[in-house]
């Protein structure tokens, strides 16, 4: 299935072929490494002197590194408890965003602009952490199935057109297949015609190119929190990571197994919020301003690196422990906001 913009991501050939003529400076591919047991890896320096790293070339998207059209971004909260698996349009997303809720669990954010899905789902409700998340986008639509009464105003006063079900009603669907509150599912291509206005993608810091030297190979990488795991194992074939979550293979579908080029492990701290669930449980706030280290998983290697983002409308770039920029692999870019320690 195809939505407005089309749901599938640029095909392997295409980025092989579109990094091969561009293997100069900082855009480019690299080969994948061999698949050796997972080390320890160490710690990057907490502030390495940086270089200042180039803009993302003219007709590059500053989301993904390959060829797009400017097109509104469309960031989508996604329900990921087992119940809620296997996920709807989560391969067409160009960023994945992964984040601990309530109980440990974890929720994801998709972000949209190069390509569209017919629907994305199940969506679920929104937290404090995605507003400074997204503070460096822009002002992209926010799609979610609510939020705490208490975090209402603070939504509504962030730089971002928020739809809802109860105000673009014809942006979602039910499904008849599972059981509330899994069963919320958008339709991407409303829910941006209800928001008119939104901004095109911008550049938040990331870089794509060639992959720099050194790195450990890697064959799987593994991120726990209290009560979720993922585990990220490059395949050569797919020249991609594949993608498990609680042990099961993570699937959508629309799309099948889900593949992202570039994984990054963002180190960060995890502390309560202000706010609770209707249960009572603190609801965790991950710190996505400030600074700290980062594991960037690319072409079978992992590289060890050091994240900085100044305020929430900066940018978060990527630093070799030189301080050199550190680019991700063209494609799929999954976030994986890991608790610091």
């Amino acid at each position: 299935m195809t939505g407005e913009r089309g749901v599938r991501r640029p095909g392997r050939v295409l980025t092989a072929l579109l990094c091969a003529l561009t293997a100069a400076g900082l855009y480019g591919c690299s080969g994948s490494g061999p698949s050796e047991p997972t080390p320890v890896p160490t710690t990057a320096p907490a502030t390495p002197p940086t270089t200042p790293p180039a803009t993302t070339p003219t007709g590059l998207s500053p989301f993904t590194g390959l060829p797009a059209k400017p097109a509104p971004v469309l960031a989508v909260k996604l329900d990921n408890v087992p119940a809620a698996r296997p996920h709807t349009g989560l391969g067409a997303a160009d960023l994945v965003y992964v984040e601990q809720v309530e109980g440990g669990v974890t929720r994801l954010m998709a972000v949209y602009s190069s390509h569209l899905p017919d629907l994305a789902g199940p969506v679920r409700s929104a937290r404090e952490s995605d507003i400074a998340l997204l503070g460096d986008f822009g002002r992209p639509v926010l799609a979610y199935s609510g939020a705490q009464s208490a975090l209402t105003p603070l939504l509504r006063a962030a730089p971002l057109h928020l739809v809802t079900e109860s105000t673009a009603p014809r942006a979602f669907r039910r499904s008849p297949d599972r059981p509330v509150p899994h069963n919320l599912y958008l339709r991407p291509g409303r829910a941006l015609a209800a928001a008119p206005g939104a901004d095109d993608p911008r550049d938040i810091g990331f870089r794509f190119g060639a992959a720099p030297a050194g790195g450990t190979p890697v064959t799987t990488s593994t991120v726990r929190y209290p009560a979720a795991r993922y585990t990220f194992t490059w395949s050569a074939a797919d020249h991609a990571w594949r993608v498990a979550m609680d042990g099961r293979e993570a699937r959508a579908t629309d799309t099948g197994p889900l593949t992202p080029e570039t994984v990054v492990v963002q180190r960060v701290t995890v502390r309560p919020s202000r706010f609770h669930d209707r249960f009572g449980s603190v609801s965790p706030y991950s710190q996505t301003v400030g600074s700290g280290t980062a594991l960037v998983l690319r072409d079978g290697r992992a590289h060890e690196a050091h994240w900085s983002r100044p305020s929430e409308t900066s940018g978060t770039t990527f630093t070799t422990p030189a301080g050199k920029p550190l680019p991700f692999a063209p494609g799929q870019t999954w976030i994986v906001l890991a608790p610091r320690g």
